[in-house]
């Protein structure tokens, strides 16, 4: 699974997604609710992309998002017991429409 660091590493993954799909922009774009204008900026990895369209694209996709918490992004310093279920986060934005 490839490291994202940056908008222009989600960008290129969103971009190599896509076209393993053989969708068009314009295809996306109207698969995950959003304008074409929106997904070349998220391609071309312009940072002030919404987190929220951001993950409703992913979703589109099928690209699954994980991610590791260092122990000390909590208060307490202790990683949280709890999961979080993102794939049922990416459902929700992607009926709310």
């Amino acid at each position: 699974m490839p490291r994202i660091e940056t908008a222009g590493d989600l960008g290129l993954l969103v971009r190599a997604a896509r076209m393993r799909r053989r969708m068009t922009q314009e295809d996306l774009a109207v698969a995950s609710g959003v304008s074409r204008r929106w997904v070349v900026s998220l391609e071309a990895g312009k940072p002030r992309a919404e987190l929220g369209l951001v993950l409703r694209v992913l979703s589109t996709l099928g690209i699954p998002l994980t991610a590791d918490a260092p122990e000390a992004a909590t208060p307490s310093g202790s990683v949280p017991t709890h999961d979080v279920d993102l794939d049922a986060h990416l459902r929700r934005l992607a009926g709310s429409g």
